[in-house]
């Protein structure tokens, strides 16, 4: 299952781009993340004087919570989140929601590359909508648990 959950991780995570991203002693806040599936990196883009920022200079415990009803994904993600500075990483990612918080581009002074190397995530995927409603009214009609889907630990 673990492998089969480690997909359906990646497959979904594509099709989100948000979710809270805390670390140390920064409080979590709201971030896009851009996935790297292949060497299982969380990549953000922030200010150098974030809270974030400044405890990822040393590297740092991180944790990034993802919820979504339309992938059908909920997600504890844990890892090291380090500042990196890697132009290239940061030309491959910039975009126009990245754009909209820094008046000089990519190229302002102030932009700061995140890094997150993950180590494990706590997964649930789950059936959404409908089949929510259908597995809530069956185990009222059998007295059964009703089956949310597929939930464990993926290690990277």
């Amino acid at each position: 299952m673990t492998d089969t959950l480690k997909k359906e991780f990646r497959d979904r995570m594509d099709d989100i781009h948000v979710g809270m991203l805390g670390a140390d002693a920064a409080r979590a806040v709201p971030m896009s993340h851009y996935l790297d599936q292949d060497a299982d990196i969380l990549w953000f883009i922030t200010a150098k004087e974030t809270d974030l920022a400044k405890a990822a200079q040393t590297g740092a415990d991180a944790q990034y919570v993802v919820s979504s009803n339309d992938a059908k994904i909920h997600a504890r993600i844990d890892g090291t989140l380090q500042a990196v500075t890697d132009p290239a990483k940061l030309d491959e990612l910039w975009n126009a929601i990245a754009s909209a918080w820094f008046e000089d581009g990519k190229r302002d002074d102030d932009v700061q590359l995140l890094r997150m190397t993950l180590s494990q995530a706590e997964v649930w995927i789950t059936r959404g909508g409908p089949g929510f409603f259908y597995q809530v009214a069956k185990a009222h009609l059998t007295d059964a648990e009703p089956d949310m889907g597929d939930h464990g630990t993926i290690r990277f």
